[in-house]
Order: C-alpha cells, then sequence, then structure tokens
C-alpha cells in the first residue's frame, strides 16, 4: 500500500511564517492543498516564500503549476518565490521542464531566505 501523502503545513516557527514546507508525494490529489498553503503565504505579501521541497519525493505537472502560479502571485506585489532543498528527483523535474532556469532554487531554506 502506498504511503500517504503530508502536505502543506507551514513551518511553524513564528520566525519564518514565510516558509511552506512540503512532504511525500505532490500530484493532482494533493495540489490544491498546497496551492490553498501558498496563497495564505502570499496574502501576506512576504518579500520572499520559501518552499522548503526536503521531504518531497515527486511532483506532477500540477505540482508545478501551484508553485509557478505561486511565484507569478508573487511577482505581482515585488515578492519573489524560492525553492529550497530539492531532491535529485525533484531537481530533474524541474531541469527537463526547464522551470530551473525560471525559479530561484537554493540549497537549503537559510539560502533562500538570504536571497534578494
Amino acid at each position: 500500500m502506498k504511503e500517504t501523502t503530508l502536505v502543506s503545513q507551514p513551518m511553524v516557527k513564528k520566525t519564518r511564517p514565510n516558509v511552506l514546507q512540503l512532504n511525500g508525494e505532490i500530484d493532482l490529489h494533493v495540489s490544491p492543498e498546497v496551492g490553498q498553503a501558498l496563497r495564505t503565504i502570499i496574502e501576506k505579501k512576504p518579500k520572499i516564500v520559501v518552499v522548503d521541497l526536503a521531504k518531497v519525493t515527486f511532483m506532477d505537472s500540477s505540482g508545478l503549476a501551484v508553485l509557478i502560479e505561486g511565484m507569478q502571485k508573487a511577482q505581482e506585489y515585488g515578492g519573489n518565490l524560492a525553492l529550497a532543498n530539492l531532491q535529485e528527483s525533484v531537481r530533474h523535474i524541474f531541469e527537463i521542464a526547464r522551470l530551473d532556469q525560471v525559479f530561484l532554487i537554493s540549497p537549503d531554506v537559510e539560502s533562500a531566505l538570504a536571497a534578494k
């Protein structure tokens, strides 16, 4: 039996209200939750929104679409969306779609938060 995907709860640390930590497989069933969590963070208009993908093992096109939408919404108010901690399998998906050229991708959350 496939493990249930755990998703989209922003990190509970008060010092990082703009970091969204995702877990498991981000697919059609989970993407709406991810999108809602991102919109909640973006509504507060932080300068940078960081999506921590350290525990993400797979992402399909619906997951990519949600991240693209989040990036566009952040850019509308002058903010940015950065991705952090991509596992090799997920990084490969971004490279195939050439989205590694579009997103700010950082090796860890701290680097992403420091990015301008």
